[in-house]
């Protein structure tokens, strides 16, 4: 029986990272509840939510193969999630400039009918420069990243803002590793080319 594919994300970055597989997929939106618990490590946040992302469509979508994903800026081990203002961006770059920062991004692939359930993190290191306040408020105005984890947007501009990356799957900093989520999906009995 050939599974469908559904991304459980609203995300428009992990929609077209994983349009790079050339794989028919859908996408729903998962209902659930990003509140960090009381002393929940980064990684652990991002893991727990992956995980639930990929359940809360999978409750919906029994037959089909579920990713969720999930990414958590470590900051020393405090989580800085999405800024959603412009305040709140020129915080969390101010704090980050000058240091490294992890960037916890998990994945996770569910099937129900099979009882199939992988989640991995992949985190990538990020070492920020000594950035000016007129260089976050040029930035933060050019770009307006505030729907992305630590506020920085790679892809984008945001690259300027970084001395380097530390990662082995390159794509893990948008927001879905996409080695790891192939190597999911094979395990899960779909052909990824």
């Amino acid at each position: 029986m050939r599974r469908t594919l559904i991304l459980g994300s609203t995300s428009p970055y992990r929609r077209e990272l994983l349009g790079r597989l050339k794989l028919d997929f859908d996408v729903m939106a998962p209902q659930v509840d990003e509140t960090p618990r009381p002393g929940e490590a980064p990684a652990a946040l991002a893991r727990r939510l992956a995980l639930a992302k990929a359940h809360a469509v999978a409750a919906q979508r029994p037959h089909a193969v579920v990713i969720g994903s999930d990414q958590v800026a470590d900051l020393a081990g405090e989580p800085l999630g999405k800024p959603g203002t412009h305040e709140r961006a020129t915080e969390q770059l101010r704090r980050m400039r000058g240091h490294s920062v992890v960037f916890q991004t998990a994945v996770a692939v569910v099937c129900r009918e099979t009882g199939f359930e992988q989640v991995d993190l992949a985190p990538v290191r990020v070492d920020f420069r000594s950035l000016g306040d007129d260089e976050i408020e040029t930035y933060l105005r050019a770009e307006q990243p505030y729907d992305c984890a630590g506020s920085a947007r790679s892809e984008g501009l945001g690259i300027a803002l970084l001395d380097a990356i530390h990662s082995d799957d390159p794509s893990a900093l948008v927001g879905l590793p996409l080695i790891r989520t192939c190597r999911m999906l094979r395990a899960a009995g779909l052909q990824v080319p």
